[in-house]
């Protein structure tokens, strides 16, 4: 049974993110003391005394033009009232009603939807006054609580709980459980894969949050001219169809903050939007990296090709605005060479030619991706991979520096999403990483595991006679 939607409301700066945090239970929506940190719709799984329910987090509302940038996020905003079954109107108790906060109450008026009023910051006395201020907008008894403290929170439950109790199930009742918690066991790598989780990345303005919504099919990401828009990462949950085969497949897709080199981040703000961005990479399985066709490759995207790589995730390279690109050929060429040259950790990575505005290109990179995570998730049986092993050093022996021969007994995979391989012997630290690279290419190219990051590591058995 889907659950309830409750929509959070209000100007910028009166804690609007905090709340949303307070009732998923975690870190989930960047916050900090300048308004309009948040600009893109964030939904969250929320529990609150037994009441579960999905909150919705929303850019705050500004009256601006409607083309600016502070005009696109009240549109996004008012959007989202669409569906809900109550929106919690916050405002902040210790400033007292604003001509904004009487015009967004104006506003929900002519809404078809039930409104909270939450009383925000109301701790101590400095919130008294605006608390009272609060009755005079005339939507009920307003709900005095501080998300940041955690106070009022038994108030705003029963204030919720007439416009949802109909649609929760008694018998549910539990605790949100975070779904990125858990091990990587094989117990959990042999379970059936979930949604696919596809981050995108890239620099600022490459076209990330367009390219979502072209794949949804409509406005859902705030876009622009402007660089540096999305700060959240945003994770938005979707079905893809194949067109040639007409599977639907589900897919969880993952905007995410634009990166920049980090000497140029130099705003507590945007410092915390690539954190998140980083986090983001972590929490994915396949990750596409957008490049803009207009500028090529530089330098900062083979860094963020780097980290990707280095936290084991899957990657996929997509040069969009490819329908304005200028010799085209030529462009694809010389990106695919200087990945080459520039990734030398990994060969063969998967490019693809898009356009966000057109869609071209779009179903191929998903249909690749997909395959992509199969070959992220495979195991390869331990006697096979050692008839492997057994080959690779006949054809090419271990050296043997100083006259000392270096063993290599056996090899295994202990993990996948990455692969990830352990080779026992001895003598190991005397290994030229030269030798390394031999054995994990061999992987890559005769186990097919491709352009997938792999992880060797080397353990040498123990010495009885070593000293202690």
């Amino acid at each position: 049974m889907s659950r309830p939607q409750v929509i959070i409301i209000g100007r910028p700066n009166v804690g609007k993110s905090t709340l949303f945090n307070r009732l998923v239970g975690k870190k989930l929506a960047l916050v900090d003391d300048q308004p309009g940190v948040t600009r893109d719709r964030r939904f969250g799984e929320a529990t609150l005394l037994g009441l579960e329910f999905t909150i919705v987090d929303t850019a705050g509302w500004e009256d601006e033009d409607p083309d600016t940038l502070p005009g696109r996020m009240r549109a996004q905003t008012e959007v989202s009232l669409q569906g809900a079954d109550v929106a919690l109107f916050v405002i902040d108790a210790r400033v007292g009603l604003t001509p904004l906060d009487e015009e967004i109450a104006r506003w929900l008026r002519g809404q078809d939807v039930p409104v909270v009023v939450v009383a925000n910051k109301a701790e101590g006395r400095a919130g008294e006054a605006g608390m009272m201020e609060a009755y005079a907008l005339g939507m009920g008894d307003p709900v005095a609580l501080s998300a940041e403290h955690g106070e009022g929170m038994g108030d705003l439950f029963e204030a919720l709980l007439p416009h949802l109790e109909d649609d929760a199930d008694d018998d549910e009742f539990a605790p949100f459980e975070d779904e990125t918690a858990g091990s990587e066991d094989e117990a959990e790598e042999d379970a059936p894969p979930g949604p696919l989780k596809l981050a995108i990345v890239g620099r600022p303005n490459a076209g990330k949050s367009t390219l979502i919504n072209r794949l949804l099919g409509e406005d859902r990401l705030l876009t622009g001219p402007e660089a540096g828009i999305t700060r959240d990462s945003i994770a938005v949950d979707w079905q893809w169809t194949n067109p040639k085969t007409d599977e639907v497949r589900d897919v969880r897709l993952i905007d995410t903050a634009g990166m920049r080199k980090k000497a140029r981040v130099v705003e507590k703000l945007e410092k915390l939007s690539v954190a998140d961005a980083r986090r983001a990479v972590d929490f994915a399985e396949v990750v596409v990296l957008l490049l803009d066709a207009t500028k090529g490759l530089e330098h900062q995207d083979l860094k963020i090709a780097d980290l990707v790589l280095q936290e084991g995730r899957a990657l996929i390279i997509a040069i969009n605005k490819w329908d304005v690109a200028e010799e085209p050929s030529a462009l694809y060429n010389g990106i695919r060479a200087a990945l080459e040259d520039g990734l030398a950790q990994v060969r063969g990575l998967p490019v693809f030619s898009v356009s966000a505005r057109t869609g071209k290109g779009l179903d191929a990179m998903l249909e690749a991706a997909f395959a992509l995570r199969e070959v992220w998730s495979r195991r390869v049986p331990t006697a096979g991979l050692n008839r492997w092993f057994d080959d690779a050093l006949e054809a090419n022996p271990p050296p043997a520096p100083g006259g000392k021969r270096i063993k290599l007994r056996y090899i295994t995979q202990i993990k996948t999403r990455p692969p990830t391989f352990v080779i026992f012997g001895s003598r190991l630290d005397d290994l030229p990483e030269s030798y390394r690279r031999y054995l994990v290419n061999g992987i890559r190219r005769e186990l097919g595991f491709g352009s997938v990051p792999v992880r060797l590591t080397l353990r040498s058995s123990k010495n009885p006679y070593a000293p202690k």
